[in-house]
């Protein structure tokens, strides 16, 4: 058998399916955005509902492999920072990211790795409970419920929180509630890919391509919009 901290391919698969997909949503909406393609190739049911799911995914599989650091605050510390720079690159091309998906990664791993002796003590079961329960509350009040505020700093940690305020752009944006309870749930569902609770072919199967991309999801991420920016850019001024 092999060591529990090896890799998994199936979840380096599932997340660089999620950074694929990423990719070309953001793909789509550069051309829409700067090559004047139909809107419907970036805004249709279709990725409506897929843009979710696989943002999801990739958000889960990062709880997942929580379970697998050695150090979660330090990961998460880096991510932030990466994040912030992000957000400095972001704002002077004109297009903001203020709390993006790596935003939340890197808050979601920290806020983990500082309470998981928390998490580790109360059951599992009321653990899982707890993280639906949360996540359900998170979207009917995000849903019902959106408070204002005219103090600068009240309104940062209102967008953080879920709660934008008139005037709040963001081109990437994944708010606390209710995508931390969705990597808190990935962390519960790693306890049992961690102890190998799964098929045994969960560990053993193997898939071409993807898992490459996912071992490499920080750096795709990190590259990716700069790059499909440029190249639309330049082929917008070619034209």
């Amino acid at each position: 058998m092999k060591d529990s901290n090896s890799r998994i391919e199936i979840i380096d698969a599932l997340r660089g399916f999620a950074v694929v997909l990423m990719v070309a949503h953001h793909l789509l909406y550069n051309l829409v955005t700067f090559l004047g393609a139909p809107g419907w190739f970036f805004s249709n049911p279709a990725f409506d509902v897929l843009q979710p799911f696989f943002a999801g995914l990739f958000i889960f599989l990062s709880g997942v492999s929580s379970r697998f650091s050695r150090s979660n605050v330090k990961r998460g510390l880096i991510a932030f920072a990466l994040a912030l720079v992000i957000s400095a690159v972001t704002t002077f091309m004109r297009m903001p990211i203020w709390f993006g998906v790596l935003h939340l990664l890197g808050f979601s791993m920290l806020f983990f790795g500082l309470t998981r002796k928390f998490w580790d003590f109360i059951p599992r079961f009321a653990s899982l409970v707890i993280f639906v329960s949360f996540f359900v509350a998170s979207l009917l009040v995000g849903a019902h419920f959106s408070p204002r505020s005219g103090l600068v700093w009240v309104r940062g940690v209102l967008f953080v929180l879920g709660w934008s305020q008139p005037g709040f752009v963001s081109f990437d944006y994944f708010p606390l509630m209710p995508w931390l309870f969705v990597f808190l749930l990935g962390s519960w569902a790693g306890l049992y890919v961690r102890d190998r609770w799964l098929p045994g072919w969960f560990y053993e199967v193997k898939v071409p391509v993807f898992p490459a991309v996912g071992r490499k999801a920080l750096l795709v991420y990190i590259v990716h919009q700069p790059v499909l920016y440029g190249i639309v850019i330049a082929i917008a001024a070619l034209r």
